[in-house]
């Protein structure tokens, strides 16, 4: 049985206890078991789970008696934090004097106590499991084994709070500081714009206005300053995608007709006679982030076309489903991919160095976004591709 690592110190105790954020926390079915578990297996009207603050008790879960708070002065476990052995044990014959200091204390006269001092991994008394009853007692072997487990057992659930409390201000944190990025980016990004498009429309006029008059070397040089322009404003473009990725991600959950959704996406592309989607009919999907799926395929779809130098463009998107995901194929007949490139071209930033039918190098965010959207709804996605034969995008979604 565990006994007190250190010294008794109150200070350090209530903060100690302080860690735990559990005084005047509200009712909890997993402490009000073990109570309950506590009382009848020692065979006793009343069981508590008490915190010891700096003037008061105040309990977490009581059975057999009302919920509230007593005086901690002369009170059994102002007795049992001191005690410098794992169970403390009262009759009133034994400690007739404990038993009259505590008089009017309770909401009943007791005459058996018996309180384990719950430790914090630093040694420090921040609660104590208890029983009582209006008898003496005296506990089997095994019945102090059960309510010392029963301790043990409440000190785990002390000790899960107060982890999860801290992974919360972590996270809270976290939110914080992805804020003021999401704000820095933004920002940047809007300052950048400006400018650029000025560079993009002068260097456009200046190649329009000047056709013939410059030499070859300085035309060059000119395309080369249009086209950069392009990338870094497509560039710009996909980190504030990236970003505000998580706050579509926040829109509503809802049923969606998938022949629909994708009907309003293809319908962008299919203007130009060398391009056929294809894609399902007659189904619904059922309680899905619409907003989240649709940023999804349009950038698949966007990728399948501008990464694709056959003269006749293809995409196929199938669908299918089990009772725990939906799962999406998007297939084109594209450049295709290298397998040793599978794993990272979801990665932020990465690229595969290659231009798109307008010449243009992709950002690297496109599918880093994909990605980040697919996990956010419970799914994942995956690549099949064979270069010049084309690529097949695999995900799916959790169906909720």
């Amino acid at each position: 049985m565990q006994h007190k690592l250190v010294p008794f110190n109150e200070k350090l105790r209530r903060a100690a206890l302080k860690e735990y954020n559990i005084l005047n926390s509200g009712p909890d079915e997993d402490y009000d078991n073990l109570t309950f578990l506590a009382a009848a297996i020692c065979e006793v009207p009343v069981a508590k789970i008490s915190i010891v603050d700096k003037d008061r008790i105040w309990n977490k879960s009581v059975y057999g008696a009302e919920i509230k708070e007593i005086d901690r002065k002369n009170s059994f476990c102002e007795k049992a934090i001191h005690a410098d052995k794992p169970i403390l044990l009262l009759n009133r014959s034994q400690d007739p004097e404990i038993f009259s200091k505590a008089k009017g204390i309770y909401d009943r006269e007791f005459s058996f106590y018996a309180g384990v001092p719950l430790h914090n991994p630093q040694g420090h008394t921040i609660a104590v499991f208890c029983i009582f009853d209006t008898e003496e007692k005296t506990l089997s072997e095994e019945q102090e084994r059960a309510l010392y487990a029963l301790a043990q057992q409440t000190l785990k659930l002390f000790e899960s709070r107060k982890q999860r409390n801290k992974l919360y201000q972590v996270q809270t944190k976290l939110k914080e500081k992805y804020r003021e990025l999401e704000k820095f980016a933004s920002l940047v990004s809007h300052d950048l714009k400006s400018p650029l498009a000025n560079i993009i429309s002068l260097s456009e006029l200046l190649k329009e206005e000047n056709k013939g008059k410059f030499d070859e070397d300085t035309e060059q040089y000119l395309e080369f300053l249009v086209e950069s322009s392009y990338s870094l404003r497509n560039y710009i473009d996909g980190i504030l995608s990236f970003y505000r990725s998580d706050h579509v991600m926040e829109k509503d959950y809802t049923n969606v007709d998938l022949k629909k959704l994708l009907k309003g996406i293809t319908d962008l592309y299919q203007v130009a006679d060398n391009i056929v989607i294809t894609y399902p009919d007659d189904v619904m999907l059922h309680n899905v982030n619409k907003a989240a799926l649709t940023q999804v395929f349009l950038n698949l779809l966007s990728n399948a076309l501008k990464y694709n130098d056959k003269d006749i463009r293809k995409v196929h998107i199938e669908f299918s489903k089990n009772e725990e995901y939906y799962f999406f194929e998007v297939k084109d007949n594209g450049k295709g991919i290298p397998e040793e490139k599978f794993n990272d071209i979801f990665d932020l930033f990465t690229t595969l160095e290659t231009v798109d039918r307008e010449g243009n190098l992709g950002s690297g965010i496109g599918l880093a976004t994909v990605k980040k959207l697919i996990e956010s709804m419970g799914g994942s996605i995956s690549l099949e591709s064979e270069p010049e034969k084309g690529s097949n995008f695999k995900f799916r979604i959790k169906r909720f």
